[in-house]
C-alpha cells in the first residue's frame, strides 16, 4: 500500500508524463488515497486529460477535480460558433451519422450540454468525445439517454450471463471480485477492483451487453 506522499509523487509524475497537460500549473493534494487537483488549465480537453491521467495511477481511490478552465483570448469563441462546430462534428462521426437528428446540442458560456437519446452507450460516449476538444469549450454535460428505437428483447438473466462471460474473457479483470445483478435493462455492479483503470473496464463491459439501458456502478477501489 502506498503512502499519501508516494501516491502524490506518482500522480505528479503521471501528469508530467501526459503530453496534453501542463503539469506545472496543476496542484496535487492527496489524503487517504483521495487525490485533489487544483489550479487552472487552458482548455476543457486539458482538464479532462488531467483527471484521466490521475485515475491511471495505481493506488488512487477517488479524484476530487477542482480545476478551472481559463481560456486564453486566442481560443475564445461565441456560443453559436461552438454549437455549429459541435453539430458538424457529430454529423461526421461514423458512429452517430444515422442518428444525428436524435441529439440536441445547447451551448451557454462555452459549456456544451448534449441531450436526446441513442441506441448504445458507446454512441453516447462517442458524442462526448467528439465535442470535448473543440476550440472554446469550457465544460461538457452529456445527458444523452440510452433508448433503442428498435426494441431489444430484454432478458435479465441473459444480460447477467453475457456480462459475466465478458468479465471472464478480459485479461485485465479479476471476475471473482465482481458481482452482477440485473433488473430488466438495469445492471448493478458490486465488488472491488485494484485500480480505476480496471473499474473502467468493468463498466465498459457491462454497457456492451445488448439491452442494457442503465449501469449502477457500486464497485470500490481496493488495491
Amino acid at each position: 500500500m502506498k503512502t499519501d506522499a508516494e501516491l502524490q509523487r506518482d500522480v505528479m509524475n503521471e501528469l508530467q508524463w501526459e503530453p496534453t497537460v501542463k503539469a506545472a500549473e496543476i496542484g496535487v493534494g492527496v489524503k487517504d488515497g483521495v487525490v485533489t487537483l487544483s489550479g487552472y488549465v487552458d482548455t476543457y480537453g486539458e482538464k479532462w486529460a488531467a483527471k484521466h491521467a490521475v485515475v491511471r495511477v495505481f493506488g488512487v481511490k477517488a479524484v476530487a477535480e477542482e480545476l478551472t478552465v481559463r481560456l486564453p483570448d486566442t481560443v475564445q469563441r461565441p456560443d453559436e460558433d461552438i454549437a455549429q462546430a459541435a453539430a458538424n462534428n457529430l454529423e461526421w462521426n461514423v458512429w452517430l451519422t444515422h442518428m444525428i437528428d436524435r441529439i440536441e446540442v445547447v451551448v451557454e458560456n462555452g459549456w456544451i450540454t448534449l441531450s436526446g437519446d441513442v441506441d448504445w452507450w458507446y454512441q453516447k460516449d462517442a458524442a462526448g468525445d467528439t465535442v470535448r476538444n473543440l476550440l472554446g469549450v469550457r465544460g461538457l454535460s452529456n445527458n444523452i439517454a440510452i433508448a433503442p428505437r428498435t426494441p431489444i428483447a430484454v432478458n435479465a438473466q441473459g444480460i447477467k450471463d453475457k456480462i459475466e462471460s465478458a468479465f471472464q474473457r478480459n485479461a485485465l479483470l479479476d471476475s471473482r471480485r465482481i458481482t452482477v445483478e440485473t433488473r430488466g435493462g438495469k445492471v448493478i455492479l458490486r465488488g472491488s477492483v485494484r485500480s480505476w483503470a480496471e473499474r473502467d473496464q468493468v463498466e465498459r463491459a457491462a454497457w456492451a451487453a445488448p439491452g442494457v439501458s442503465e449501469v449502477e456502478d457500486n464497485i470500490i477501489i481496493s488495491p
